[in-house]
């Protein structure tokens, strides 16, 4: 697995570790357009974001932008 397919691979993981929210699927052909710069900046978004929720700042209707469910 190269590095921009990790990168993707995170990006779902890290949707889908939200409590009560669906189990996400990302199409990796909508973010293989993005160079690696880009999808790193969206992996640390995510982080912030999950760090935020824990504290109790949660703002999930921004997750579901990058949302897809099965």
């Amino acid at each position: 697995m190269n590095r921009k397919d990790k990168l993707i691979q995170d990006i779902q993981n890290l949707l889908n570790s939200y409590e009560g929210i669906h189990k996400t699927s990302i199409n990796p052909d909508l973010l293989e357009f993005m160079d690696e710069d880009t999808l790193v900046s969206i992996v640390d978004s995510l982080l912030r974001q999950k760090e935020e929720s824990s504290k109790g700042g949660s703002d999930l209707e921004w997750l579901e932008k990058f949302k897809k469910y099965d």
